[in-house]
């Protein structure tokens, strides 16, 4: 394979994944890397058909990357809007882009004018989120192309329109038969009477990609369509596997960073480094301690036992302590992305009880405690 060239921020980035289960927020954080980004888009996007990852990770306007451009209607495009304009619909309920970014569009763009694709990919937990995900996609193109034309000025210019693409990544949820699948959805010409036709690149500018995963098993065959895609994206969406950096590695290479790697991989998540930091600080206070109260007349081995037993104490008592914000922090996880996904109150409540072990009286509690201030954004 033509590997990419990994950054250290992308392999921090994998390292942190990698202990995480699969939530929505690290998989958000790892696709905001032009070389993780590459991979899926060669895939899935018809102009970088025959393009390497290389390529396609060339093309991407890095500096274009942005998780908080807005989708509702008046407000996709404040940027380049007035004032004025600016808050016409703050009435409606706001949505977020996962994430939308720019890419150079090789077939039509020349060494003078380059012209980009307007591309977004939604990371998606569930692909049962009780409406259908497909009309949503096509929302949020229709939002993107629009987006496109300022509102500020008094002419409308269609000449400006390019191309935009919204693939969605679903993880789980999915039916048996439609696991690891790829559906293109796009605008096609269906009839012509007449003797000319238009170039497609004048109507077809929505496409929508849903990626379809369901397993955290992936059996495909080398020689299946869009094997490499489908195996990358399995790794990356259910990350807690002992050979998830080996994996990555097979399209990153990230061989100029093997110090960071061995760092990452000894403290590779920011619990684990708070709590290394917990544990130096207070066994540093504690050998302080002993060694004022220790007397000539202690052997070595006496030493070394105490040594041993207050340690352990130490790390009993940290371990506690770090486990129970753990937990909080897991339960606020999952209440926030299942606000995300717009997944009801009932259904979020039956699974905190599930997973947390939580009475139902508890569940309410963390769930108002959580979404307080939550309900008017919607962050998917």
């Amino acid at each position: 394979m033509n590997r990419l060239q990994g950054s250290a921020e992308a392999l921090s980035a994998l390292q942190i994944t990698e202990d995480m289960r699969g939530l929505d927020t690290q998989s958000k954080s790892l696709l905001q890397y032009a070389e993780v980004l590459a991979v899926i888009l060669r895939d899935t996007i018809a102009e970088y058909k025959g393009y390497s990852w290389k390529e396609v990770a060339g093309f991407i306007e890095v500096d274009s990357i942005t998780s908080t451009m807005e989708v509702s209607p008046g407000r996709t495009n404040t940027k380049i809007r007035s004032d004025a304009t600016e808050y016409n619909n703050l009435n409606e309920k706001t949505s977020l882009f996962d994430l939308a970014f720019r890419a150079r569009n090789p077939q039509i763009s020349t060494e003078d004018i380059q012209i980009n694709l307007h591309i977004d990919v939604e990371p998606q937990k569930t692909y049962d989120v009780g409406y259908p995900i497909e009309k949503r996609g096509m929302y949020y193109l229709a939002r993107r192309l629009s987006s496109q034309l300022s509102l500020a000025l008094n002419i409308t210019d269609y000449n400006r329109l390019s191309k935009c693409y919204s693939i969605w990544i679903c993880r789980d949820d999915i039916p048996k038969e439609d696991q690891y699948s790829i559906s293109v959805y796009e605008m096609v010409n269906t009839k012509n009477t007449a003797p000319n036709t238009v170039s497609k690149e004048n109507y077809d500018l929505m496409t929508l990609v849903v990626i379809k995963l369901g397993n955290t098993v992936y059996n495909g065959d080398e020689e299946d369509e869009e094997y490499e895609l489908l195996r990358f994206l399995n790794t990356i969406m259910y990350p807690h596997k002992d050979d998830f950096m080996d994996t990555v590695s097979e399209y990153i290479d990230f061989s100029d960073n093997e110090a960071l790697h061995k760092e990452v991989i000894h403290v590779s998540t920011i619990e684990q480094i708070k709590y290394e930091g917990m544990r130096e600080e207070l066994t540093a206070e504690l050998t302080a301690e002993l060694t004022e109260e220790l007397t000539a007349e202690l052997t070595e081995e006496l030493t070394a036992e105490l040594t041993e037993e207050l340690t352990a104490e130490l790390t009993e008592e940290l371990t506690a302590e770090l486990t129970e914000e753990l937990r909080e922090e897991g339960i606020q996880a999952l209440i926030l992305d299942n606000l995300e996904e717009e997944i009801p109150k009932e259904r979020t409540l039956v699974k905190l009880q599930k997973y947390f072990n939580l009475t139902e009286e508890k569940a309410k509690q963390h769930y108002e405690k959580f979404t307080s201030g939550e309900q008017n954004i919607i962050t998917v």
